[in-house]
């Protein structure tokens, strides 16, 4: 069995409050630079993206607050787990995304990072902060959705 077909299914990491906390404008995806151990500390899904951001710095695109735990077999050089680390992204997107982030009032904040072809990706989203009755009004939905689709089911099984 080769490689390729053992690691079809890739340790995901994702931001679950990242769509609670924010209106997501666009995303992107983007690579990310890392060192050896802490692909392997990622492949084990030791990673978390709470309160992680992006910010543009001198041209140049890094992630902050990602949690990367140490790898346990790694050695005394092991990286500091919360290290600023660069993101990949081509000289355009990232002149698109300062015009975007600095006029408007945006953010930019990893939704998911996974695994593609071997190669760390992150899933960066230009956001857009909720405000509190955004987050109220978006549970009243979720909750009424529910409802319709529990009514739904009740009736489908009455006929039958």
């Amino acid at each position: 069995m080769s490689a390729r077909k053992r690691s079809t299914q890739s340790p995901r990491i994702v931001n679950r409050r990242a769509r609670h906390d924010f209106h997501i404008l666009e995303t992107v995806e983007v690579g990310l630079a890392l060192r050896g151990c802490e692909v392997k500390s990622l492949r084990q899904g030791q990673a978390s993206l709470a309160g992680s951001f992006a910010r543009i710095d001198d041209g140049e695109v890094f992630l902050y607050g990602m949690y990367i735990a140490p790898y346990q077999e790694g050695s005394y050089n092991n990286p500091p787990p919360r290290r600023p680390r660069k993101l990949l992204l081509h000289r355009r997107q990232i002149d698109q995304l300062t015009t975007k982030v600095s006029g408007t009032g945006c953010t930019l904040v990893p939704l998911r990072l996974y695994f593609k072809r071997g190669l760390a990706k992150v899933e960066l989203a230009l956001v857009r902060g909720k405000r509190q009755y955004d987050k109220r009004e978006a549970i009243k939905k979720r909750e009424a959705d529910r409802e319709i689709r529990r009514a739904i089911k009740r009736k489908a099984t009455d006929r039958t």
